[in-house]
């Protein structure tokens, strides 16, 4: 079988609906043959590495354990949908305080058990937050963790192909940057459809200017609307998403969308947010973003959302104050 590496990727968070989709999408993508599946809820996770042996594949090395230094030691990628779900009437940041310790405890671990790993990929929510937290407490550089922020931009893409009912990928380059949240920014100027600047079609005949803003609220409430359709929280585009992200990592085709990463500029500072990025063998590399007017103020104000979220993580003590990160982890300036 040709596999993309032979190193060893853990998939956190394995019993639940995202983490066991990630296990057989990462399979049948054939990313690697040494998949470890790790949840502490034991017969879940029993029942989702059954199922997946059940399923025949070729070559492959699959192992499951509740043992979290058994699952981490020696891992190269993990992928971590292991927060609590969001469930009906909760907003992504409902979920700060149990999942922002849950990330405290994990980036611990990752330090203690893996510090070789080379990519991290965190996806429960709030990912910006909870992703911040793992990449403060791993010790790992800021290009080695990620977060799931695509979700956003690829339904931008799914309203502007239904809205003009075209194929997806006749709709190019559609963007949302700054926090994966309710107060996300969607950009137009970066979008093309069927070759046409999206700003150029916004006010005209085919799209009026309050369809646009009707759309932009779609976007950003695209994950309760998944959740008032199927009664719980989005688990197969997350997943696909996701393992596509840590193949990039481990050296397959480059990342087509955003993602989370960590920014530290003269214009953002300390934060983890989305912005215009490539993910390969590399890890992350980010591309500044620049936008209309409307754009820039949009994305500012989700900004200053994340900062107000990172502050309140602070004050709870789940991190110490910006000025002493450096000591927790000497990567971050």
């Amino acid at each position: 079988m040709n596999y993309l590496t032979d190193e060893k990727l853990v998939i956190v968070g394995a019993a639940g609906m995202i983490g066991s989709n990630m296990a057989q999408t990462a399979i049948m993508m054939k990313l690697t043959p040494n998949i470890c599946l790790y949840d502490p809820y034991e017969p879940g996770l029993k029942g989702v590495a059954e199922e997946l042996l059940h399923c025949g594949f070729e070559g492959l090395n699959l192992t499951y354990t509740s043992d979290i230094k058994e699952a981490l030691t020696g891992a190269k990628y993990i992928v971590n949908s292991g927060g609590a779900a969001r469930k009906a009437g909760m907003t992504r940041e409902d979920l700060l305080k149990g999942n922002a310790a849950i990330a405290e405890e994990f980036g611990k671990n990752v330090k203690a058990y893996c510090p070789d790993v080379k990519h991290v990929v965190v996806i429960f929510n709030p990912a910006d937050i909870t992703g911040l937290i793992t990449l403060l407490y791993s010790g790992l550089k800021p290009s080695q963790v990620s977060t799931l922020a695509a979700l956003d931009s690829t339904r931008l893409r799914s309203e502007l192909a239904k809205y003009f009912k075209i194929k997806q990928d006749e709709v190019e380059n559609a963007r949302t940057y700054g926090g994966h949240g309710e107060q996300m920014a969607v950009f137009a100027s970066t979008a093309k459809v069927k070759g046409e600047p999206l700003t150029a079609i916004i006010g005209g005949p085919t799209l009026s200017k309050e369809d646009w803003e009707a759309m932009k609220v779609r976007v950003v409430q695209g994950g309760k609307a998944i959740i008032d359709l199927r009664g719980r929280s989005s688990f197969q585009s997350p997943s696909y998403l996701s393992i596509e992200m840590i193949a990039a990592a481990m050296g397959g085709p480059a990342f087509r969308w955003p993602v989370g990463t960590y920014v530290n500029n003269s214009r953002f500072s300390h934060i983890m947010m989305a912005m215009e990025t490539v993910v390969d063998k590399n890890g992350v590399t980010v591309t500044p973003v620049k936008g209309t007017p409307e754009e820039e103020a949009a994305l500012e104000e989700s900004y200053k959302h994340l900062c107000k979220l990172r502050d309140e993580v602070i004050e709870m003590g789940v991190m110490p104050p910006i000025a002493d990160w450096s000591k927790i982890n000497p990567n971050l300036d």
